[in-house]
């Protein structure tokens, strides 16, 4: 297995770690850890990129290991009570979508790649719930506004805007008019 799988195996098994750090109130060891979980997902694609080291294993499992670390998060925030529910359904929706959308093509013959705004899309999840996990930090050095959750908007926002691009580059497919 090459390093850019590895790291993302690492990634998938870091997530049982975060859950119980979070959920056993330790919420900066939980940010923390997150954040590197997440700078693995950048980390894996670099080196996959660079070295020619791209599979169909880590076609499959980098998006994977990021929708679960992502999910993972949100759900315990929901939990917790740190994250409103609605905004966990919109998020996890638009993912199983995608993922209807892509196995469906996939099933015809037609490659569905990551656009840039799906892209985005996991950078500000990511970025958002590591802000609220390290509990507004370092935002609230300065001040009381809640960015994590402004970012979570945000992130929402780009969520179904990239859902709604998705679906509408590939509506052929999704109206079953491909293959």
């Amino acid at each position: 297995m090459n390093l850019p799988n590895q790291l993302t195996m690492l990634r998938i098994l870091m997530i049982p770690i975060f859950i119980v750090l979070l959920l056993n109130g330790m919420p900066y060891a939980a940010g923390i850890l997150f954040i590197v979980a997440s700078l693995t997902d950048a980390l894996d694609g670099h080196i996959a990129r660079s070295r020619g080291q791209i599979t169909n294993f880590g076609k499959i499992m980098d998006p994977l290991a990021d929708k679960l670390l992502v999910a993972s998060a949100l759900i315990c925030l929901v939990e917790l009570g740190q994250v409103p529910g609605w905004m966990v359904i919109v998020i996890l929706g638009r993912e199983f979508l995608i993922t209807g959308l892509r196995t469906v093509a996939a099933d015809k013959g037609v490659i569905i790649a990551a656009g840039t705004s799906g892209k985005v899309k996991t950078v500000l999840q990511m970025i958002a719930i590591s802000v609220i996990l390290l509990q507004n930090w370092p935002f609230s050095i300065f001040t009381d506004v809640p960015f994590g959750i402004i970012l979570l908007w945000l992130a929402v926002i780009v969520t179904i805007y990239s859902g709604i691009e998705y679906v509408v580059k590939s509506k052929d497919v999704f109206l079953g008019k491909k293959g």
